[in-house]
């Protein structure tokens, strides 16, 4: 049984598999990043008469929590359910070669999840909370079946240039319709908010047509096709993938590594907008608001010219050398943040160095991947297997930052954790000597 090889470099190919990048990108930016978590304070804190917030205290499950630590760890469970449920469907979609019927799949559940949080209510917040859930399952799930495309449709040496242009489109097509949601609330008014999460559903489900239209399949010839034992063959691959990537030093370094510093770097993308509410000193709330969407759309288009900056860099000095420029940098805008940060122009500066090293790291850590990967056909397998490393260092990430800023009722000192996960990260990287195979 093998797969039918798909051409390489293929401009057609290579563009349908980035627009998806434009596609879906619109979950991480307006639902996770901007608008919801802006919607989600608003809705969920204590205001008295003259509209001052008094308390970001809410019930869930009987139980007060602060709303930003509810937001935390509702985020951890369902990353927990990507966690377990994609092993089993990765090894389905890599055994019947039909993960572009998985990436539909996802891709579908997201966006429909994220038109229905238009009826989010802090009345009922536990059923409220059920398609964001979703909403993150149907993203990070989606994104196991677009990543194992790279490796085979690009030859290595353009892996890097391929990966940044995926995240670049990302960037600037939800950027442009992040604009258009500020135009709609700022225009009409706030109250119609909750139009922008029709919106996403809308944009993410109609750009992703080109993709599936353009993209792929990878046919698996079936000669002997037994069902039996296929839910389980995920897991097993899963093992496979282990025992083979113990194997390879290089690889196993690159993934602890990884895990570390991801842990951080998501972390950071979660809890940005909900840690500059609570912890930087605003005007007032309507000045709030516009300066953190100025703050986020910094961020997405310093990150356009960051990704290909590093991608420039990677192919000068290597891509190991390029990620540990970027995790410095990392630990810097922790360090600042924590010590310095209080002030809108503060945020600014830590937005603008965000941009710069968070669309680079993502591109460069996936293209690294991909390029220690050794020859195989069950590359959905493998790039689950990143995909698990990389939601269990998510959910240790932001359960550890919700944690320690309920213990000590403020997220300042939360940062110290990630500041811990960016120099193991970096440490680990040291160790990483020869390039040979990647550069």
């Amino acid at each position: 049984m093998q797969h039918q090889k798909l051409e390489l470099d293929n401009p057609k190919i290579i563009k349908a598999w980035t627009f998806y990048d434009w596609a879906n990108s619109v979950f991480p930016l307006v639902i996770t990043s901007a608008i919801f978590p802006n919607f989600y304070d608003a809705v969920t804190s204590t205001k008295n008469e003259t509209g001052e917030i008094i308390s970001h205290t809410v019930s869930f499950f009987g139980k007060n929590f602060e709303n930003q630590n509810i937001y935390s760890f509702v985020y951890a469970f369902a990353l927990f359910i990507v966690v377990l449920i994609t092993p089993v469907l990765s090894g389905i979609a890599d055994y019947l070669g039909n993960k572009k019927r998985f990436l539909q799949f996802f891709c579908y559940l997201g966006a429909l999840s994220c038109m229905c949080l238009f009826l989010f209510s802090k009345n009922n917040l536990e059923l409220s909370f059920i398609p964001f859930v979703t909403a993150t399952i149907g993203f990070w799930g989606s994104l196991v079946y677009y990543n194992s495309y790279l490796p085979e449709i690009s030859s290595k040496e353009n892996q890097d240039k391929i990966s940044a242009k995926g995240f670049a489109m990302g960037y600037f097509g939800s950027s442009l319709l992040l604009i258009i949601c500020l135009a709609i609330i700022m225009g009409i008014g706030k109250e119609y908010t909750r139009f922008s999460f029709l919106l996403v559903g809308v944009w993410w489900i109609g750009f992703a047509q080109y993709t599936f239209k353009h993209l792929p399949d990878t046919i698996r010839q079936l000669n002997n096709y037994d069902k039996k034992g296929i839910f389980s063959k995920g897991f097993k691959e899963l093992a496979s993938v282990f025992a083979q990537i113990k194997s390879i030093p290089q690889l196993k370094r690159f993934l602890t590594a990884y895990f570390f510093y991801n842990m951080g770097v998501q972390t950071i993308m979660v809890v940005a907008v909900l840690f500059a509410r609570n912890e930087i000193i605003w005007e007032n709330e309507k000045t709030k608001t516009t300066s953190l969407i100025i703050s986020i759309l910094i961020i997405q288009f310093v990150g356009i010219a960051g990704s290909f900056l590093f991608s420039k860099i990677s192919s000068i000095i290597g891509n190991i050398k390029a990620l540990m420029i970027a995790i410095f940098i990392w630990i810097f805008i922790c360090v600042f943040t924590y010590l310095v940060a209080r002030l809108p122009m503060h945020f600014y500066i830590v937005a603008f160095l965000v941009g710069f090293v968070m669309g680079g790291i993502q591109a460069l850590s996936r293209s690294t991947y991909s390029k220690f990967l050794p020859e195989s056909d069950d590359n959905a397998s493998f790039f689950s297997f990143y995909d698990v490393m990389e939601k269990l260092g998510m959910i240790i990430g932001t359960v550890t930052f919700g944690l320690i800023s309920e213990v000590v009722g403020g997220m300042r000192p939360s940062i110290l954790s990630l500041i811990l996960y960016f120099v193991l990260g970096f440490g680990v990287l040291l160790t990483i000597k020869n390039e040979q195979k990647i550069n």
